[in-house]
């Protein structure tokens, strides 16, 4: 398999509002990455990704695609709750067991460790904020009682989407799987398989 990855530059800020983006943008989730965010008020970088689709550039599983991300707060940039209302959803993302299945995104406190289905998918965040060019102690924005209620609503979600079995829309499609272990099983049933003329 061959991935073409594309980096675009676009101006989406009117498009995708500013917490909630629009179905437009969310469908093409599996075409593109995000790589950098700029302000349109004046050209600072307001968020940074560490990693693309590692395993779709590699053309087989290497690793995992575990990104990093830096986002700025304040000023010009969205405010710190902004930022974090997305993550009260429990967006169904790739990345349940071995990066083959969808799971729902949840919310962690951080050092969080995997468990059901070896997930569900996770992202737990640092917040710092800057005191004369040093960062300060870190704070735990997902260890509130908030996060709680989230997190009780995202495993239902997860138990809900696993009840699905192996099938269907708790599976990533072909072209998306990441563990090779999968993807070698299934290019060997195809020998066993033979379509009528």
């Amino acid at each position: 398999m061959r991935t073409t990855l594309s980096v675009i530059k676009a101006d989406i800020g009117s498009i995708g509002g500013h917490i909630k983006p629009s179905h437009q943008l969310l469908e093409k989730t599996r075409e593109f990455v995000i790589e950098s965010i700029y302000s349109r008020e004046n050209g600072e970088i307001a968020a940074s990704v560490s990693t693309t689709r590692l395993h779709n550039i590699a053309g087989k599983y290497t690793g995992k695609d575990d990104p990093v991300s830096l986002v700025r707060v304040q000023g010009n940039f969205p405010a710190t709750g902004e930022v974090l209302s997305p993550y009260s959803i429990g967006h169904y993302v790739a990345g349940f067991m071995r990066g083959s299945h969808i799971g729902p995104l949840m919310p962690v406190k951080i050092n969080s460790p995997v468990s059901y289905f070896d997930g569900p998918p996770l992202v737990a965040c640092h917040a710092f904020c800057v005191h004369n060019c040093k960062f300060t102690e870190p704070a735990d924005v997902f260890d509130h009682p908030f996060w709680d209620y989230v997190r009780e609503k995202v495993s239902r979600k997860a138990l809900e989407l696993r009840e699905q079995g192996f099938s269907g829309a708790a599976m990533l499609p072909y072209s998306e799987l990441e563990y090779g272990g999968i993807v070698e099983r299934l290019e060997r049933l195809d020998n066993l398989f033979k379509v009528r003329q």
